[in-house]
């Protein structure tokens, strides 16, 4: 048996109506063996005759077909063996998670991809808790205070627009090292500040490093099949946000104290001082994300490019083709509403508690780090959900919970801005965060269906979605009352809820109608049905032996797995 799986061509006889369209590896081949889906062995076919066996295959009608199939050579990978189960026909993305492994190549990037986006938002936000005291230290004015928090979202805005496509040609792995490293000098450098231009340069450079965040979901995306994407992607960005809420209480409640009592109760010499920590944390991340981790299943992309293994990627047209995507300008706006909420809260939560009821530094940070404690579970929520309805309601359960997430999430804003108490404001926030993170685990349950072939252009723009909604709420809060910028950001999240309707992804149905848009060849859908196939492992539209063998009479399989019909050669999906 070993011996024929070696051979080039290796005939096996499948009767049933469960025909595989692809090569099948052999504790595959010994799976089926022992369900009865194959009835005779390598080694039982080929001690028949080639003519009794092209005589069969004629005669097969009522009892099945005979597919060719040829063992492809597979010691170009980096790993035979994996921890967790995987799925050949998605490239070896893996059809589970384990929490509690860190072996490589999936759970190692699970693990590295979360940590290295947490050590960011450590960065990004580590001087929010503290703005108060720099306000008085710089003597400038709340106007002031909230440019540099727009400049600390600008940042990132045009990065995540570029290191989409950057993830389409490089992987994950080596661009998430270098902005690690390019937001972790500025960082170290926050003692240095004496005037407001200087906190706004400053804030834009270590805002940067929020466009890891398109490393992070792209890296999980490359690891992890369609049906556990969803989940995937909202733990791996959920853990990560949760550095909004960690920084509150590590830079405000924790650090700040500890250097402010060092320096004899200066609050000037601490807060200049505290940012040293997550820049050393962001260092060595940086080192270990490039020197520990892999870009795919398979390997790095640098080495498979080598190797012929995959294509370059043209960055131009990469993020044209996810540009032209209406569908990613409707989740673009969406995400604005939900990530950029988020982000405008870790701005301005402890601030607002420290204003409105008169709370300390210390005691405001820590009250607004609920908002980004929700992360630890809210942002996971959202994407299981997610994928849970897709697998009872396909693409039409993703947009529904899409939708009534960010619904929720409009009502708990405008319940919050008209809470006039300190327990009722707290009490609100913990709902409100939890649909916020939710909807950001949703939006990105979706995106990795929009084009699959551009994944990391869709994720990047959609990604800048969240901060470009992010410096739109600053600028309300920064003109206008809390309560009136809290009301106008609420009315904006309801709004974008209803815009699922008009989301319609080639190959699935929308939100209430199953319309599909005409707009992908054809060619591209009959790489969906032979995907479809490939993962369930038979064609459920067929009845009987002797229709599956009508209806492939036409059609011929490559040794390399890829199918042939009516001369439109479809690669393998």
């Amino acid at each position: 048996l070993i011996t024929n799986c070696i051979t080039k061509t290796t005939k096996i006889r499948i009767y049933r109506t469960k025909v595989y369209k692809k090569s099948i590896p052999l504790r595959q081949f010994y799976k089926m063996r022992q369900n009865n889906i194959v009835t005779k062995t390598n080694e039982e076919a080929s001690s028949e005759t080639d003519s009794n066996m092209t005589d069969d295959l004629t005669e097969g009608v009522e009892l099945g077909v005979e597919v060719l199939t040829g063992m492809d050579d597979t010691s170009w990978k980096k790993y035979h063996t994996y921890d967790l189960l995987v799925d050949e026909s998605q490239d070896d993305r893996a059809s589970q998670i384990k929490l509690c492994s860190f072996k490589r190549p999936h759970m190692r990037a699970f693990h590295f991809a979360w940590w290295s986006y947490h050590v960011a938002f450590l960065m990004w936000f580590s001087i929010t808790p503290l703005l108060y005291e720099v306000q008085q230290s710089l003597q400038i004015d709340k106007e002031q205070i909230w440019s540099s928090s727009i400049a600390a979202v600008s940042g990132t805005i045009v990065m995540r627009f570029i290191l989409g496509p950057f993830c389409d040609k490089f992987g994950s792995r080596i661009p998430m090292g270098i902005i690690l490293l390019i937001s972790a000098i500025p960082t170290a450098l926050t003692g240095l500040v004496n005037s407001v231009t200087g906190l706004c340069v400053l804030r834009f450079f270590i805002g940067i490093g929020g466009s890891t965040f398109v490393m992070c979901q792209y890296w999980t995306s490359s690891m992890f099949t369609k049906e556990w994407v969803g989940t995937a992607n909202a733990t791996v960005g959920g853990w990560g946000n949760l550095g909004g809420g960690i920084t509150q209480i590590l830079m405000g409640s924790i650090l700040f104290p500890i250097f402010k009592n060092i320096y004899g109760g200066d609050s000037d010499k601490a807060w200049r001082t505290v940012c040293v920590f997550p820049a050393i944390l962001g260092f060595i991340t940086a080192y270990y994300v490039i020197k520990c981790t892999d870009d795919s299943p398979k390997g790095n992309y640098s080495k498979l490019k080598k190797l012929k293994k995959m294509g370059n990627v043209n960055v131009a047209k990469s993020l044209i083709d996810g540009a032209m995507n209406i569908n990613t300008w409707l989740l673009f706006a969406q995400y604005a509403c939900c990530f950029g909420v988020e982000i405008t809260m870790n701005n301005a939560a402890a601030l607002y508690f420290r204003e409105k009821f008169l709370l300390s530094t210390e005691n405001a940070a820590a009250i607004a780090s609920i908002f980004g404690w929700m992360n630890l579970f809210a942002r996971g929520m959202g994407g299981f959900i997610s994928d849970k309805a897709n697998a009872k309601w396909k693409m039409t359960g993703r947009l529904g919970w899409q939708s009534f997430v960010l619904l929720m999430e409009g009502i708990m804003v405008i319940i919050f801005a008209n809470c006039g108490t300190l327990p009722a404001s707290i009490a609100v926030l913990v709902f409100f965060s939890i649909f916020v993170q939710a909807a950001e685990g949703s939006t990105y349950g979706i995106v990795p269906y929009v084009n699959p072939k551009v994944t990391g252009s869709i994720s990047g723009i959609i990604g800048a979605g969240g901060n470009v909604g992010s410096v739109v709420f600053s600028l309300c809060f920064r003109q206008l009352d809390a309560k009136v910028a809290f009301m106008i950001m609420g009315s904006m999240i309801i709004f974008t809820s209803f815009l699922s309707i008009f989301i319609f992804i080639p190959g699935h149905p929308g939100m209430f109608f199953r319309r599909q848009q005409e707009t992908e060849s054809t060619d591209l859908k009959s790489i969906e049905a032979a995907e479809k196939d490939a993962v369930e492992g038979y064609d459920s539209s067929v009845n009987s032996p002797a229709k599956t063998l009508n209806n492939s009479m036409d059609s011929s399989f490559d040794s390399d797995g890829s199918f042939e019909n009516n001369n439109n050669r479809i690669p393998n999906a």
